[in-house]
């Protein structure tokens, strides 16, 4: 099978995480999107329908089967995508979910799938995606043993321990959802931990960490202090003391010592973030909403963001006070000040060659569209 999964139109609606990234390549739960659909359908080749910028990295391909990206598959929702047929179109409702061909038939799903629809349910949804990920993950399959060191609240059976992992001296509860621990991550002691809740591949937890439920820590990240209902991306790094709610942190990220997000206002309504699409700041349904930060962005010790507040790539923020609610990407310090972008290339390189990596040709590429951007 020949799979192509596509933004469906709706790259913006996650911004600032896709504005380098597919949707497809979003992470929810233990698993980016494409992933759970490559874990499902197992296709010989992939490719993606996306924007032409990202196309450079992400190419199209000519496909069997295409997916909607913003639908959360089941096992049971594949059943239904595999007996397509030829010019068959699965719908839930109004939402398409997958095609064969030239769809012009369209059938009713039995199974329906969660659709993401704004940036903020990926935090609003990743507790259900751990849980259910943690089943698909480790299904028949047997976890490193837990040191003795540790103590654990609930059933020992929803910690899955994967090679290579070090676990000491820290406190696992269990009793709300599960905990996954990646291959060579580490979680150092005195860190606490409540499930559902994942630290992903050569990840490491700091000493004396609290890290709430519904949060995944992405590959090789370092975090430390407060985290609950978040998701890091890989490489990112908030190594010291500081609170991290309901927030989406891209890959590359480093938050300095006590870098504090709110995430409720104190009046306990309803939060205004900023839509890409809109180009401002529109009213949500949501009460609970930290930060969201794309890609290479960095803050300086003390940093302090209001609720609801928005960094696009490469923003370096390290002005007194609270900084602005959006800072577009390319920010130095504040809004009106533009990070030269050879610069900017100059650090993310010095920061990736720490973890032996550079950007590639196709990154800079995308980078530089979103810096020339108006």
């Amino acid at each position: 099978m020949r799979l192509l999964i596509s933004d469906d139109g709706k790259l913006l609606d996650f911004a600032p995480l896709t504005l380098t990234r597919p949707v497809s390549e979003l992470r929810i739960g233990l698993l980016t999107i494409r992933e759970r659909w490559e874990k499902y359908l197992q296709p010989e080749l992939l490719g993606y329908e996306t924007a032409s910028y990202l196309s450079v990295k992400y190419p199209p391909i000519n496909a069997d089967i295409t997916v909607n990206a913003t639908a959360l598959p089941t096992r049971e929702l594949i059943n239904e995508i595999i007996h397509l047929s030829d010019g068959q179109m699965l719908m839930s409702g109004s939402d398409w979910i997958a095609k064969k061909g030239n769809a012009v038939n369209h059938i009713e799903a039995k199974n329906k799938p969660v659709f993401l629809k704004k940036r903020w349910d990926l935090f609003k949804y990743n507790g259900d995606m751990l849980r259910s990920d943690f089943e698909l993950i480790t299904a028949g399959r047997t976890s490193e043993t837990l040191s003795a060191t540790n103590t654990v609240i609930g059933d020992k059976n929803k910690i899955f321990v994967e090679e290579g992992a070090s676990i000491e001296a820290a406190i696992l509860n269990v009793k709300d959802g599960p905990i996954y621990i990646g291959k060579a991550a580490e979680v150092m002691e005195g860190a606490i931990i409540r499930g559902p809740f994942g630290l992903l591949d050569h990840a490491t937890i700091k000493m004396g960490a609290k890290m709430y439920g519904d949060t995944t820590i992405g590959p090789y990240c370092k975090v430390g202090g407060e985290i609950g209902n978040s998701i890091f991306y890989g490489f990112s790094n908030k190594g010291h003391d500081g609170y991290v709610g309901n927030s989406l942190i891209g890959e590359w990220c480093n938050l300095g010592a006590d870098t504090n997000t709110s995430n409720l206002k104190n009046n306990y309504g309803r939060v205004k973030t900023f839509d890409y699409n809109q180009k401002k700041l529109v009213q949500t349904d949501v009460t609970f909403m930290g930060l969201s930060m794309g890609d290479h962005s960095k803050t300086s010790i003390n940093t302090m963001f209001n609720t609801a507040s928005t960094t696009g790539v490469f923003v370096n923020v390290f002005q007194a006070g609270f900084p602005d609610k959006f800072l577009p990407s390319f920010s130095w310090g504040q809004a009106d000040i533009k990070y030269d972008f050879d610069k900017a290339v100059d650090a993310a390189n010095a920061m990736m060659e720490r973890r032996s990596r550079f950007l590639s040709e196709e990154e800079i590429e995308i980078f530089r569209h979103l810096y020339e951007m108006k």
